[in-house]
């Protein structure tokens, strides 16, 4: 099992003076313990559950190209991409040229999008929802498109590429991973049969409501010709590892129990991961642990 961290929060001690030096320091000790790769989250304003809307929160794209700059060898997403946050056109190139900067290091996480307040306080159009989801297949249908190097005009109902040409073209073959978020089992878990290379569930929902969503999401793959097997099954949790709260071995014990019911993925928000020791400890003890699962 891979190990992913999730980067969520940046109102650390002395924030906002020291983020990027606070953020670096996270990163560098995250690549150096091994974490497959690292995953900030594509937010402006802070979400409810980890703090007030007016917290610190860094524009996330912006935030991977430093990020390429200070690592060498996680990989490094968004999770997961706001659909009507970016055109998809510059959205591909956005990643395409982290792709290149980082050495093949990028990944395409990308969802829906929900939070309409953050959205509608920076003016950002977010559409019903029925709409986002239309936009989000497009944007995976143009993401293809451009990543297969074909630069034909791509017409569909909410985009029009004329000319999508996209040089350099990535250094991940054939593609950068596409990630899709959440686990809505008619419209989302099809488009990860069709469109996706990995899927991103989340721990809350419990062991049986895991196994639902990864029972369905198999079903969209038969009835589309997709083999399931080609999909990596990714999944987020909150980890506090510290006395009084969750030692390594609790850790291992969840990553034997998500690999179980077929999960090949963990991400975990580590919301004391500026402390730097926990991601140490996952890569002496739990990493290594859990790689064989």
């Amino acid at each position: 099992m891979k190990i992913s961290l999730h980067i969520v929060q940046f109102d650390w001690p002395g924030s906002p003076s020291n983020i990027g030096s606070q953020v670096r320091d996270i990163a560098r000790a995250a690549d150096e313990a091994g974490f497959d790769s690292i995953w900030p989250m594509d937010h402006f304003f802070q979400i409810g559950f980890l703090g007030p809307p007016e917290a610190p929160m860094l524009e996330g794209y912006s935030l991977l190209g430093y990020l390429a700059a200070v690592t060498e060898r996680a990989r490094l997403g968004l999770m997961v991409t706001g659909v009507v946050y970016r055109h998809p056109g510059l959205l591909v190139k956005t990643v395409t040229t982290l792709d290149v900067l980082s050495g093949g290091r990028a990944l395409l996480g990308i969802g829906a999008a929900w939070n309409e307040r953050e959205a509608r306080g920076l003016g950002i159009p977010f559409p019903p929802l029925a709409e986002r989801f239309e936009r989000l297949e497009e944007t995976l249908q143009i993401a293809h498109h451009m990543w297969a190097g074909k630069t034909t005009p791509f017409n569909g109902k909410h985009y029009q590429l004329a000319e999508p040409i996209n040089n350099p073209p990535p250094l991940s073959q054939p593609h950068p991973q596409i990630m899709i978020g959440g686990g809505g089992e008619k419209k989302t878990l099809r488009l990860v049969a069709q469109y996706a290379d990995a899927c991103n569930l989340m721990t809350h929902i419990g062991a049986d409501g895991l196994q639902r969503k990864l029972d369905i999401l198999k079903r969209h793959c038969d009835d589309l010709g997709r083999p399931y097997d080609e999909i990596e099954k990714t999944v987020l949790a909150n980890v506090v590892l510290a006395p009084g709260a969750q030692s390594p071995a609790d850790v291992i014990a969840q990553c034997r129990e998500l690999a179980r019911l077929g999960f090949q993925h963990l991400s975990i928000m580590l919301l004391n991961a500026h402390e730097l020791t926990p991601l140490q400890v996952f890569g002496r003890e739990i990493i290594p642990a859990v790689a064989e699962f």
